[in-house]
């Protein structure tokens, strides 16, 4: 057991199961995004469109909960860190046994001045990322804390359902660039006097990425707040993560400076901690006061962090964190 931390009471594994939502949660995204889809596809080629819209759909359903952590991690040009081979995995060793996973799950370090961390898999098969700008301007308590809040994902089976939020709005990004060059189109066939393609269709495409992002605020409420619970639970430090959650904020922005063009819902980074979560104030004072009608994972031991000189893990300098595209977008 790593010298910087204090193993002492990790026998205790109190921790509940918050999965049950997250079927009816599924179930709301894909319909949200069919209407997200058919609206513009109807009003472009009518009847075929909702047909056009249902085949995205199901090309969706089935693609979205197949993509391996693996393939993911690759797209974001991750480094894998052995296991033992640093602090910060010794502190993933820990935090999930502390979290009874059945399966370590693998780390990875991303070539990014982002403040960014998310967790991809399943309960079985399962992979955590930090970026480099998290674990440069986090202090390893406040770390602990951020993967302390994904290893609750991962515990409570919400990584399905945030992996098809992910693909969703992916698919809408795309569709919203598809609206700038119809949007274009139009303005072409307007000073050429042809037929113009609806401008309420080339609105609602553009405004897809948008509307998901509200739809899914709505319903990551309960479950952000049940994963903060958790990490609190297994860390024993709620200040830490509060003090995380209040940096993250500040070096990533706020939902609705997402809004901006020439894309909406592209400013943060995806996957997000904080793309699709409840207010961070608001997370906060459930940290400072927990709900006493609940039942939390209560836990009266805390992670004894002693704080060391934090290098980068992977050789990383500021010349290979320049921003660079990705798809969608630029990944800064």
């Amino acid at each position: 057991m790593p010298s910087f931390l204090d193993a002492a009471g990790l026998g205790g594994r109190a921790l509940t199961s918050a999965s049950d939502p997250n079927f009816r949660h599924a179930a709301l995204l894909f319909s949200g995004f069919f209407v997200l889809v058919a609206v513009p596809a109807v009003l472009l080629w009518g009847i075929a469109g909702i047909l056009a819209a249902g085949g995205l759909v199901a090309l969706t359903v089935a693609l979205a909960p197949r993509l391996p952590p693996e393939t993911v991690m690759r797209l974001y040009r991750a480094t894998r860190i052995p296991p033992d081979d640093s602090q910060l995995s010794s502190l993933v060793d820990i935090l999930a046994y502390r979290a009874d996973l059945p399966q370590r799950p693998d780390l990875y370090v991303i070539p990014s001045a982002t403040l960014n961390a998310f967790a991809v898999g399943s309960r079985v098969h399962s992979a955590v990322a930090v970026t480099e700008g998290l674990l440069r301007r986090l202090s390893l308590a406040e770390t602990a804390g951020v993967l302390a809040h994904e290893m609750a994902h991962i515990r409570n089976g919400d990584l399905a359902v945030m992996g098809i939020a992910d693909v969703i709005t992916r698919v809408l990004q795309l569709m919203s660039y598809a609206a700038l060059g119809l949007a274009l189109f139009n303005v072409l066939a307007f000073v050429r006097g042809d037929d113009m393609i609806s401008w309420w269709a080339v609105l609602a495409v553009y405004l897809a990425p948008a509307l998901s992002s509200l739809m899914q605020l709505g319903l990551s409420r309960a479950r952000e707040f049940e994963a903060d619970r958790t990490a609190v639970a297994l860390t024993g430090d709620a200040e830490a993560l509060a003090s995380a959650l209040r940096g993250l904020e500040t070096h990533t922005g706020h939902f609705w400076e997402d809004l901006m063009f020439p894309v909406p819902a592209r400013r943060v980074p995806l996957p997000s901690l904080l793309r699709s979560h409840p207010e961070t104030e608001a997370r906060i004072r459930r940290l400072a006061v927990p709900d006493a009608a609940s039942s939390p994972p209560v836990r009266h031991d805390r992670l004894i962090i002693v704080e060391q000189p934090m290098f980068s893990l992977v050789g990383y300098g500021p010349g290979d964190m320049r921003p660079r595209y990705r798809w969608p977008g630029l990944w800064f």
